[in-house]
């Protein structure tokens, strides 16, 4: 297995190897027996993706390699003193009253430079700039800064006590994230590659659409929301299967840029594919309290109306271009599953039988991985010792820079907790928007563009949601405190109403009680939601707002000028990366029409009658809204008949909207296109 993306020696090859193995199998053991407090095991974890930066990606290239892989050693070995030196000595610092000695200064140092030094090396300049910038400012030059985002500052030994220690510091809840479920499902995802899953999802989709006109492009997405549950990046899951859906695209007609959109949009949806959705879900469980296998079930739905969406492009543009089906030999479903599908579906369907009954996270991915090496026994590929041994090695490896980054990013979240830059953002965001959700989605989804620019996925998250959320959250609950405001409320709560909004009545106009709730200060509000709105109703509203944000996050995958995803997509395609991008943008359109849904519908709410009935509903208005744009559906739309199938669309997905109101436009378009086919029949 080859670790190095730059240059190492034979020897320091070798090493990673061993040390990803060591790494996997001592976190795997700390899932199943943790012996360690969970401040040693984060500590560990961040020593020892340290070192396999160090190894990995050298602070020297060419002649310089040699002359600065000294430094790296020392960086590497000194990560580890400070890691073993900050867990020893955590009770000696609180009996002395918080109060740091020499070498207290020196390993925390140590860790922040480690932190800066090596989040740069995996992900650019961006992460360890707010690094700088957020410690530089909660300790030297807040103080300065006039207005609301004024901070009078912490001691340096205050400061450097809770960036370790703090539970939002470097070794606290996002670390924790990182070294139980996002490794042991990284490994998982691992060990399913390994086994020849990846080739299977690839044989699965071209039997499941390999003769479907058009069929190139949907095995692209399908294979790639597939692999999505192995890899959980959306740039991974383009380099894998894009080398074979790409070509295969582009030799069915589809023109070069399109294939490599195709795979870049798909591949996006990786992310917001259960059970895995990358390392954000495991972040929300954590932030929202909510479990993971309730998101990952109620993520479920959303993600199928994206593929959904992306696949009605496809299939548009093959009836544009009146493309065929794959050409050659056509796999069957059962030539497909003996190849490889024993280690595919079952370790798989045994991970998510195992969520929904109610096992941890991390408890599931172990049992999923044992059942990964048992069922390949029964493929073309059965695993020996030395594939365990490399799928080990290949999960640490893919592992470096998330466990970099989420444990680094927490220095940044430290301080945006501790200087209040959150609550003070969230209501900058409710000024600003004046209450209205559609417009607070709007700023965040340039926030995140922005953001997405220069932070990998998962932190572009945990950033917007440390910031944004509760914001978000709170004007999502106020739609429905503005119902309950409209009826007959309790009466001991009528005082308080009257409190804060004086001039209240029940009954009152809708425009009237609009206007009364917006000038109701932020203070007050809580107090009228606590009592007016459900409980469940409030941890839907919170759950919605981190989904609209975990979905919004991921559009820098495909959002011009930087598109990480497209950009790889369009290298194996041979197109015009910019290009690729814009058409990648167009195609991934369900990423931001699905989290408006997340906001107005009740599809994230666990009841599985109303989730089907808005997803049915919504899945005839993308397809709508995707032929408006394309000027085609089955056949061709006029301008007036694209204009109809827009309004139908949104009509469709449109909250509170009369069905058989939304159907009239639907109908239209509908006699539109028999009309085109019996013109093309005569």
């Amino acid at each position: 297995m080859n670790f190095s993306e730059r240059s190492c020696s034979a020897f320091e090859h070798k090493l990673a190897w061993l040390l990803g193995i060591f790494l996997a199998g001592f976190h795997i053991y700390l899932a199943w027996h943790p012996v360690l407090s969970e401040f040693a095991r984060n500590a560990m974890h961040f020593a020892g993706f340290v070192a396999m930066a160090a190894l990995v990606k050298p602070a020297g290239l060419g002649q310089a390699y040699e002359r600065f892989r000294l430094v790296d050693w020392v960086l590497a070995v000194g990560a580890a003193w400070a890691a073993w030196h900050v867990v020893t000595q955590e009770t000696a610092i609180y009996e002395r009253g918080v109060r740091l000695e020499l070498f207290d200064w020196v390993a925390i140092g140590w860790l922040v430079f480690c932190a800066i030094e090596f989040s740069r090396r995996v992900a650019g300049w961006i992460v360890p700039a707010l690094i700088v910038l957020a410690l530089s400012y909660i300790a030297l030059w807040g103080s300065m800064i006039p207005g609301v985002f004024r901070f009078a500052g912490l001691s340096l030994e205050t400061l450097a006590f809770r960036s370790v220690y703090g539970d939002d510091g470097l070794f606290g809840t996002i670390a924790r994230i990182s070294s139980t479920y996002v490794f042991v499902f990284i490994v998982f995802g691992a060990f399913l590659v390994r086994s020849g899953a990846g080739e299977f999802v690839i044989d699965l989709s071209r039997a499941i659409a390999g003769r479907i006109q058009g069929g190139p492009g949907f095995v692209a997405v399908i294979s790639s929301g597939l692999t999505g549950t192995i890899s959980g990046s959306a740039v991974a899951n383009t380099a894998s299967t894009g080398v074979i859906t790409i070509p295969m695209m582009k030799r069915a007609g589809f023109p070069a840029p399109f294939a490599g959109a195709v795979e870049a949009s798909a591949s996006t949806g990786g992310q917001l594919m259960p059970p895995i959705m990358g390392a954000g879900a495991f972040v929300m469980a954590a932030y929202t309290q909510i479990p993971y296998e309730s998101i990952a079930a109620a993520a479920a739905v959303p993600a199928f109306l994206y593929f959904a969406s992306v696949i009605f492009f496809v299939r548009i543009k093959a009836r544009q271009l009146n493309l065929g089906a794959i050409e050659g030999e056509q796999l069957s479903l059962k030539d497909a599953f003996k190849r490889g599908g024993a280690s595919f579906v079952f370790p798989v369907a045994l991970l998510i039988t195992l969520l929904a009954s109610g096992y941890t996270p991390t408890y599931a991915a172990v049992f999923g991985i044992l059942a990964v090496i048992f069922f390949s026994r029964f493929t073309q590929r059965p695993m020996g010792l030395m594939d365990v041994l490399d799928a080990l090695a290949l999960g640490a490896k893919n592992m470096i820079m998330t466990a970099v980054l989420l444990c680094s990013v927490g220095l940044i979240v430290n301080v945006i907790a501790t200087a209040g830059i959150g609550n003070t953002f969230s209501l900058m965001i409710a000024e600003w928007s004046n209450g209205s959700v559609l417009i607070a989605i709007g700023l965040i989804a340039i926030a995140s563009l922005v953001l997405g620019m220069g932070l990998p996925v998962t932190a572009a998250y945990i950033v917007l949601a440390t910031l944004s959320a509760p914001a978000l959250a709170g004007m999502i609950v106020d739609q429905a405190a503005l119902i309950a405001l409209a009826g007959e409320v309790a009466s001991d709560l009528v005082p308080v109403i009257q409190l804060a909004m004086p001039g209240w009545q029940p009954n009152m106009p809708a425009d009237e009680l609009a206007a009364l709730w917006s000038a109701t200060g932020p203070e007050l509000k809580p107090m009228i939601r606590d009592g007016l709105v459900d409980p469940t109703a409030a941890t839907a509203a919170l759950l919605a707002a981190h989904m609209i944000i975990f979905w919004l996050s991921q559009d820098s995958n495909v959002t011009p000028p930087v598109c990480l995803a497209a950009f790889t997509a369009a290298a194996i395609a041979k197109s015009r990366p910019m290009y690729t991008g814009v058409i990648s943008w167009k195609l991934a359109k369900g990423l931001y029409i699905v989290p408006v849904l997340f906001a107005y519908t009740p599809i994230l709410s666990g009841d599985w009658s109303q989730v089907l009935m808005v997803g049915i509903s919504a899945l005839f208005g993308i397809y709508l809204l995707a032929g408006a744009m394309e000027g085609c559906l089955e056949y061709r739309l006029d301008w007036g008949s694209r204009i109809i199938a827009a309004v139908a669309g949104i009509a469709l997905m449109w909250p509170g909207l009369s069905l058989a109101l939304a159907l009239i436009p639907a109908v239209l378009v509908l006699l539109q296109q028999m009309y085109t086919l019996r013109k093309l029949r005569t």
